[in-house]
């Protein structure tokens, strides 16, 4: 549950990379290389999300689950 959700900001920082990587292309000298490094910190950020939530999702640490399964347990008398 928890990688489905690390997938919305990694697209975000994808998207981000992707204008700025395109950015970088209209740009010359010193600024077209820094545009394209702060390109691949972003993709590289958006990859951090990703294997975030799968680490946490495979090492079962996720709290959206543990919320759901409270929500599904009958109420103690």
């Amino acid at each position: 549950m928890c990688f489905f959700f690390s997938l919305l900001p990694a697209t975000v920082w994808l998207i981000i990379g992707f204008f700025v990587l395109f950015a970088s292309t209209k740009a010359e000298g010193g600024l077209r290389k820094f545009a394209q490094i702060l390109a691949i910190w972003s993709f590289i950020i958006a990859a951090l999300f990703l294997l975030g939530g799968a680490y946490v999702t495979l090492a079962g640490l996720c709290p959206m689950e543990a919320m759901m399964e409270q929500m599904h347990t009958p109420p103690a008398p």
